[in-house]
């Protein structure tokens, strides 16, 4: 008897959504992408032509009706998340979406709610760094008590400077650096300290380069600092302004060591030596960096959607990633400390 598979709709198919639907077409056993969803035709084109996926819908609400269709996933904009999740839910529909969950606290909390009511359906946030091996083996010696007890994590997510400064096209939506760059290093620190709670936050930035920035309330570089509840802190750098590369860095501090996952940004194991020096290349960005991540996160929402497992997070880690991003948001642009 042949294995159960898992049909899922495709859901937005721009640069990272590809990417999504060729693993699923083509690197997840038991996943077989059986319709796209685009407003775009070239879009609907593209996934008939490399993929073969022959049925498209622009109707969002008609790709939820498509015969058998098992779940979604979703790679859309942050703000249609939250009710293309609901309704994917009420459809029956298991559902993965890219982070973040929402840029508003109380859309989190609604799919939260939404989710609680049908508990027989899968419904799974983005965060791709917690399927790399790395943050894994950090996160497996930080539980087998290696470092001690952690108290501090130090981390950020450089992307390469981009001339052009094409991405200020999403500065209206993309809700600041924090949540739109930094929202990954807020759910680390939080699974990697044992998910404490958060009681201050400040935050600061500015804008060194892309000054149009500036229009939005947003910075290309920004920092700040969390306080938990247990004593525990934690530091977050976010930048678009990095001249080598992409780098995801991310150092936790322990009572009895420390350790660190990214110290240097390979791009492979090659070291150059010449008249410039000893030096390797940099990973050019995020998806080089987490290219496997990226499949093994996708094989996890297969399998427990068909029953295999359980998901190793919890949409609540959505929200508070969500919650956490809005509030250093908030302290950046108001300068003022926010307590929990």
């Amino acid at each position: 008897m042949s294995s159960p598979t898992l049909k899922i709709g495709i859901v937005g198919l721009g640069r990272l959504g590809q990417r999504h639907a060729i693993n699923l077409a083509q690197r997840v056993p038991n996943a077989q992408v059986v319709a796209a969803c685009s407003p775009v035709p070239a879009e609907l084109d593209w996934a008939a032509r490399e993929l073969g996926i022959a049925t498209g819908y622009a109707d969002y609400g008609a790709l939820l009706a498509h015969p058998g269709l098992d779940a979604v996933f979703l790679v859309t904009p942050t703000s249609m998340h939250a009710e293309q999740i609901i309704a994917a839910l009420r459809a029956g529909k298991h559902v993965f979406c890219e982070k973040p969950l929402s840029l508003d606290l109380g859309d989190c909390l609604a799919v939260e709610a939404e989710a609680a009511h049908h508990p027989q359906l899968v419904t799974m946030i983005g965060f791709v760094r917690r399927f790399d091996a790395s943050y894994q083996d950090a996160q497996q010696k930080i539980t087998g008590g290696l470092i001690g007890k952690p108290y501090m994590v130090r981390s950020q997510t450089c992307d390469q400077n981009d001339p052009s400064g094409a991405f200020m096209r999403f500065a209206p939506t993309s809700g600041g650096i924090f949540l739109d760059c930094s929202v990954h290093d807020i759910d680390l620190a939080r699974w990697l300290l044992g998910n404490p709670t958060p009681t201050r936050v400040y935050a600061s930035g500015t804008n060194a380069i892309h000054h149009g920035l500036q229009a939005f309330g947003d910075v290309d570089n920004g920092l700040a600092t969390v306080e938990f509840a247990d004593g525990g802190m934690a530091t977050f750098m976010a930048s678009r302004t990095m001249a080598h590369g992409h780098e995801t860095l991310t150092e936790v501090f322990g009572t009895a060591g420390r350790l660190c996952v990214g110290g240097n940004p390979r791009l492979n194991r090659v070291e150059i030596s010449d008249v410039h020096g000893v030096r390797n290349e940099c990973t050019p960005d995020f998806y080089a960096r987490f290219a496997n991540a990226f499949l093994v996160e996708a094989q996890e929402f297969t399998d427990a959607a068909l029953g295999r497992r359980s998901l190793s997070l919890t949409l609540n880690d959505a929200t508070e990633a969500t919650r956490l991003g809005i509030a250093m948001t908030v302290a950046m642009r108001e300068r003022r400390v926010v307590e929990f």
